[in-house]
């Protein structure tokens, strides 16, 4: 298992639609669990897709216990909804691609939907309320959709502007201080 370097918007890979994974495999699963090793690393993450560590794959993880719970991973493969809810639910999100930026997005209160787990079997779940909106979240970025999509473009042009700046000073930082070979 590794920790992986989680990608931060508007890097473009973020936008990329995942494509399916043929089989949950010895490969699929080692990228389960460095997803879950690299999601864990991090104190408020709950859920992450390969996309946002550079992998074009539809495969996903999240963990919603917390502090001293036990860990529950749900490890997912080509997850897909196929019903909502039609009541709706407006909660703040925030992304480990985004970092220190939340945001109101409305969406289905309630999934049902149907996913490869980690032994390449179909299973089906349906989920509700917090779980809901974290699996609707994670299932966005495997279709290269972040949390801040659903805000207005003001809204969103201003989140990217301040990860556009936070990035140039941070590359401009370590550019400085690195070593000279």
């Amino acid at each position: 298992m590794a920790i992986l370097d989680i990608i931060t918007a508007p890097d473009p890979r973020l936008k990329v639609k995942s494509t399916p994974v043929d089989r949950v495999d010895d490969e699929v699963r080692g990228l389960m669990d460095d997803l879950l090793e690299t999601m864990y690393a991090e104190d408020n993450g709950v859920g992450l897709a390969a996309p946002q560590v550079g992998v074009a794959k539809r495969v996903l993880v999240i963990d919603l216990s917390r502090g001293e719970e036990v860990p529950d991973p749900l490890c997912m493969a080509n997850p897909e909804v196929i019903s909502f809810s039609e009541d709706l639910v407006s909660t703040e999100e925030g992304c480990l691609s985004v970092p220190e930026h939340y945001a109101e997005v409305v969406r289905p209160a309630s999934v049902r939907l149907h996913y490869l787990d980690r032994d390449n079997e179909i299973r089906e779940m349906d989920a509700e309320d917090f779980p809901a909106i974290c699996i609707q979240h994670e299932i966005d970025h495997l279709d290269g959709v972040l949390f801040i999509d659903h805000l207005t473009a003001i809204k969103r042009s201003m989140i990217l502007r301040k990860l556009s700046k936070t990035r140039k000073h941070t590359t401009a930082k370590t550019a400085a201080t690195a070593p000279v070979l």
